[in-house]
C-alpha cells in the first residue's frame, strides 16, 4: 500500500519535523525514530516513511542503510552552494513573475516587510522573510521551480537559525525595500540584481540573513 503525495498526515508530520529541525529543536546528527514519531502523531509507519522522504528531498535528513534516518549537518561550502542556487532560481522566478505582478501583491509584500521590522524573535522574522519571497515569486506560475526554491529556502532557514540561536538582533532589511521599490517602478533588472545579491549574501557566512 502506498501513500498519496498529498497525504495530510504525512504532510503534517513532515512539516512539524521540518519546523523542529529548522529551529534547532532537533539538532544535526539526531536520529529520527520511526516508532516514536508514529506514536506521537497517532499514525502508522506508512505516513511516517513518506514524511521522511519529504524531509530528505528538502535536504534536511539523510536515510542510511542499517543506520536509519538522521538530521544532516552542513558545511560552509554547502551554505554557499544553496545560496548560489537560490540566487539563480529566484532571479529566474522573479523575471517570470514580474509581468503578472499586481498592486495587491506588492502591497502584501510591503506588509511582510513591516512584519519583519516588527519581529521580536528570529522565528517571527524568518516567517515574514519567507512570506516576502513567496509573494514576489509566486506569480511566475512555475510550480516545479517554486517547489525547488521552497526546499532550498527551508535549508537556508536552518543556517539562519543556527547563526542566530545564541543571540537575536532584528535586522534592518534594506534589500527587501529596494526590491519592492524597483518592482513598483517596473524596473525588473534592478529588482533581480538586488535579489541576487541579497540571497548570495547568506552564503558568505552561516547565519547571515536572506
Amino acid at each position: 500500500m502506498s501513500v498519496a503525495k498529498d497525504d495530510p498526515i504525512a504532510v503534517r508530520i513532515s512539516r512539524t519535523l521540518a519546523d523542529r529541525i529548522i529551529s534547532g529543536v532537533i539538532e544535526a546528527g539526531a536520529k529520527l525514530r520511526q516508532d516514536h514519531i508514529a506514536e506521537e502523531f497517532g499514525a502508522s509507519h506508512v505516513p511516517v516513511r513518506e514524511a521522511f522522504r519529504r524531509l530528505e528531498s528538502q535536504g534536511l535528513v539523510v536515510s542510511q542503510p542499517r543506520k536509519g534516518v538522521r538530521v544532516v549537518g552542513f558545511s560552509v561550502e554547502e551554505v554557499r552552494e544553496v545560496a548560489e542556487m537560490r540566487a539563480a532560481l529566484e532571479v529566474l522566478a522573479l523575471r517570470n513573475a514580474a509581468p503578472h505582478m499586481t498592486k495587491a501583491i506588492l502591497d502584501q509584500a510591503e506588509e511582510a516587510i513591516h512584519a519583519g521590522d516588527r519581529a521580536t524573535d528570529v522565528q517571527a522574522w524568518e516567517e515574514a522573510n519567507g512570506t516576502f519571497h513567496r509573494l514576489i515569486l509566486s506569480p511566475c506560475n512555475m510550480p516545479r521551480l517554486l517547489k525547488t526554491i521552497e526546499d532550498l529556502h527551508a535549508v537556508s532557514a536552518r543556517f539562519l537559525f543556527s547563526g542566530w540561536r545564541a543571540e537575536w538582533e532584528a535586522p534592518t532589511d534594506r534589500d527587501h525595500r529596494a526590491i519592492l521599490n524597483a518592482l513598483r517602478a517596473g524596473n525588473v533588472d534592478v529588482a533581480t540584481a538586488v535579489l541576487s545579491r541579497h540571497v548570495q549574501w547568506m552564503g558568505q557566512k552561516p547565519g547571515s540573513r536572506s
